[in-house]
């Protein structure tokens, strides 16, 4: 695993996407940094960090995906390898909220961001950026969120850290033919509010900003949130239609 340390960047999603159009780097380059002043979310949402004392890492993985319909494929993979390194480390309650962020009982404690480049030559290679709350302890304004040191009131190693998920993000990728519909299964498992009545927003610019009660399902193959409604049917929701209050 060849690994480079910033101090400092913008973004390590974009510093690796640069690096990885200028270079032909190894598969599973990782790059971390102490300090990240543009990080971001799902839909554009800004993701602020303590300096030194979180996981803020990025990922290149080559060879892995080959079409469109399989991009939530490795949305899997990544949720669920962060997901057994923290079972392991006895974090509680974990689970997944969709489609990319890790939850600690009803707090957030990371967020993965997929950023997919299709190659001249067919190919596909992806960016995948972790953010995860480790050491950091001040979450004023930020009533949902949370980390493992609050959690489990200890401090972690985060060096530890990222050589562990990404040793497992491997394991997974090399059993995905083999394991696809396990780890779907285990994916459907972990959903945060699986089951369970609860209110979404809907974000559609036709009925912005009212809300609606619903089921969460499961996820479709191509990543879309499956609810059963009211009226007993099933829709499918992408990110940028619903947001779930909890």
């Amino acid at each position: 695993m060849k690994l480079i340390k910033l101090d400092a960047i913008d973004s390590t999603n974009e510093f690796l996407k640069s690096l990885s159009s200028q270079h032909e780097l190894e598969n599973f380059t990782v790059v971390t940094a102490e300090n990240q002043t543009k990080g971001k979310g799902q839909m554009g949402a800004v993701w602020r960090s303590d300096i030194g004392k979180n996981l803020i890492m990025s990922v290149l993985v080559r060879g892995f995906l080959h079409s469109n319909e399989q991009f939530y494929n490795l949305n899997i993979i990544i949720s669920l390898s962060v997901i057994k390194i923290l079972e392991e480390l006895n974090i509680p309650d974990l689970s997944i909220k969709w489609p990319n962020d890790i939850m600690s009982y009803n707090k957030k404690i990371g967020g993965i961001l997929i950023e997919n480049t299709l190659k001249s030559d067919g190919t596909i290679v992806s960016v995948v950026g972790l953010g995860l709350n480790v050491n950091q302890t001040n979450f004023d304004n930020l009533p949902n969120a949370s980390s493992l040191s609050v959690i489990c009131n200890a401090e972690f190693n985060k060096e530890e850290l990222v050589e562990l998920i990404v040793e497992k993000m491997k394991q997974k990728i090399i059993l995905w033919q083999e394991q696809s519909v396990l780890f779907w299964d285990e994916y459907f498992n972990k959903l945060f509010r699986k089951g369970v009545p609860m209110p979404f927003k809907n974000l559609n610019p036709e009925a912005l900003g009212q809300n609606f009660m619903g089921i969460i399902q499961g996820v479709s193959p191509i990543g879309k949130l499956q609810i059963l409604l009211e009226d007993d049917s099933v829709s499918e929701f992408e990110i940028k239609e619903i947001q779930m209050l909890y």
